[in-house]
């Protein structure tokens, strides 16, 4: 481990200097600051909090930082699930919050330029004023964009459209050593050299802090119809899942969730859902330019799946009828999150013909160890949000559980080719189960990039890779 330095007030009155007395925290820090969404991975306390507005100060941080040997963790909103953006070293908790600008919506090349801090409802409004689409739509829509690229972060649309990494054009970057990068842009196209911007997407902050983001934007579909598609058993519900993706018209979502964690949005919410009384269902939706042409895309998606196990096909053709399923559907994790005292979760993703063989596994574990389970997630691309809730276990029992529980679904997913994460990322909480499934030489070739980009090890230590 690092010997790092430890923070005294020669350092807080340097901090001072570089971003003013209003910007620095080091007593009383909010609670919030010490932990992300999950806080069954621990709560760590900063030694200072800092408030960055621009880039000249994240240079002149991390300068200083690196020449003192003082840990420094980039933080956006705090949305995190794996513990990637609290200081489990101590030093400095660098926070994006206030860099929040949209500095430009060039329609031209059909690009945002977007400071870390901006969160992805303010980009998908602003850009809505143009006609606009940022296509990811990850679903805590609070999140900052920042932390979106550095997670790789996907969310319902990446069926269709892909993940954030396939919509970043370029980035501002700064160094562990104070330098500034600049890596792509505007541009269409790059094959010039190594694509460092690609390596920078799904870090985690643990290579760079990003300043500065160019996203790709689209022109956006007039109109959205959804399906929302009963099934009896969850066979019949999951098995039909490729055959739908091998249709002419790709869907813009392919979601499965079952009965008991509609449930549980419907009580947390205060508000009913089209159907929760058959055992699993698929939401399908199709974006088109008018009703006619979605009508044309999802016609045969209905015919197939009423041919094969289908209780019926719900259409959401209104503003009313959509808003009843996506509102639950994006409460899901808050919903389950509320019901329970505490919970573990993993977002592994396997081939989409193992999506059901996995989760039938998920039930099997549950019933084996007497646990509550809840499991949703993206059906189209075999990414599936795996819930461990404690609800009434004592401590010492739950210790015991969810870490054998965890342990086993990792090495399920390893056991069907699947991987670790498909869009919440490593932090500190899964590092053990990513040496697990990507072998030591991966590893060690992370390592040596790590040591390239930030040699003293001070940019988000312990995150990922050790």
């Amino acid at each position: 481990m690092m010997n790092y330095h430890k923070i005294n007030m020669d350092d807080i009155a340097y901090f001072i200097s570089v971003v003013g007395r209003e910007q620095v925290e080091y007593e009383d820090i909010n609670e919030e600051y010490t932990r992300d969404e999950m806080t069954e991975y621990g709560r760590f306390a900063p030694e200072v909090l800092i408030k960055v507005i621009n880039r000249e100060q994240i240079s002149a941080i991390l300068k200083y930082c690196n020449e003192h040997l003082i840990p420094v963790t980039p933080r956006g909103a705090g949305t995190g699930l794996c513990g990637g953006s609290v200081t489990i070293h101590g030093g400095v908790l660098l926070s994006v919050e206030l860099m929040n600008r949209i500095l430009e919506i060039d329609v031209n090349t059909l690009t945002a330029v977007v400071e870390p801090g901006v969160r992805l409802m303010e980009l998908a409004a602003e850009v809505d004023k143009y006609g606009l689409l940022y296509a990811p739509d990850p679903g805590e829509k609070s999140a900052s964009l920042g932390g979106n690229v550095m997670t790789n972060a996907g969310g319902m649309r990446a069926v269709r459209y892909g993940v954030t990494r396939d919509y970043v054009k370029g980035m501002e970057v700064v160094l562990a050593d104070g330098s500034v990068i600049e890596l792509g842009g505007k541009i269409a196209k790059n094959s010039s050299g190594y694509s460092l911007k690609d390596l920078l997407i799904g870090s985690e902050g643990t290579l760079g802090i990003v300043t500065k983001l160019y996203l790709k934007l689209l022109a956006k579909p007039k109109k959205m119809i959804s399906l929302l598609i009963p099934f009896n058993d969850l066979k019949s519900c999951l098995s039909i899942v490729p055959r739908i993706l091998a249709l002419p018209n790709r869907p813009t979502t392919l979601e499965f969730c079952e009965r008991e964690v509609i449930e549980d949005s419907v009580e947390y919410l205060g508000k009913q859902f089209p159907s929760k009384d058959y055992a699993a269902y698929l939401i399908v939706s199709y974006s088109g330019d008018s009703r006619q042409d979605i009508e044309k895309m999802y016609d045969d998606t209905c015919r197939l799946v009423l041919d094969r196990g289908a209780i019926d096909v719900l259409i959401s053709n209104t503003d009313e009828r959509q808003e009843s399923i996506w509102n639950a559907r994006g409460a899901f994790l808050e919903a389950i999150k509320n019901s329970t005292t505490t919970m573990d979760e993993c977002d592994v993703v396997v081939n989409i013909d193992k999506v059901y063989e996995y989760v039938e596994y998920v039930k099997q574990l549950a019933a084996d160890y007497q646990v509550r389970i809840r499991t949703f997630g993206h059906a189209g691309d075999g990414n599936l949000h795996v819930y461990v809730c404690k609800d009434a276990l004592p401590d010492e029992v739950w210790e015991v559980t969810v870490r054998e529980v965890m342990q086993k679904l990792y090495d399920k997913a390893k056991a069907l080719n699947g991987l670790t994460s498909g869009e919440h990322g490593i932090g500190h909480a899964k590092k053990e189960f990513l040496k697990e499934a990507l072998g030591s030489r991966q590893i060690e070739l992370m390592k040596g990039i790590k040591k390239v980009f930030d040699p003293n090890n001070i940019i988000n230590p312990g995150k990922v890779v050790d």
